[in-house]
């Protein structure tokens, strides 16, 4: 998990640091809407290699962003989705959609 001494004084870039990457926007994109499967957000981020989609995944989970649910069947299940904190994020989020189609619609 990212230590408070190592957050950017300034707040806005400390939100930039936690999901800035482009990866990391799309996969909570994803999550907004329902817990995914790590297959399932691989097929649906086109372009992700499986290492780097890991890394973000553990790297959001290391900060609390999203939750590693394993199931106990045969063979193991897992999903990711928000996590409390990372339900906090659903207005950004929000926020970023609604500015893309008020720009999109700019060009109409």
């Amino acid at each position: 998990m990212t230590k408070k001494e190592d957050l950017p004084e300034c707040t806005i870039a400390t939100t930039v640091q936690l999901i800035g990457n482009k990866w990391k926007l799309l996969i909570l994109r994803n999550l907004r809407m329902r817990p995914w499967r790590f297959n399932e957000l691989q097929k649906s981020l086109t372009g992700i290699s499986q290492k780097v989609l890991t890394e973000n995944l553990r790297a959001m989970e290391s900060d609390g962003i999203i939750v590693r649910t394993v199931y106990a069947e045969v063979p193991p299940r897992v999903e990711y989705s928000l996590s409390d904190l990372g339900e906090t994020m659903r207005p950004i989020l929000d926020a970023m959609e609604k500015w893309g189609n008020e720009y999109k619609a700019s060009f109409n």
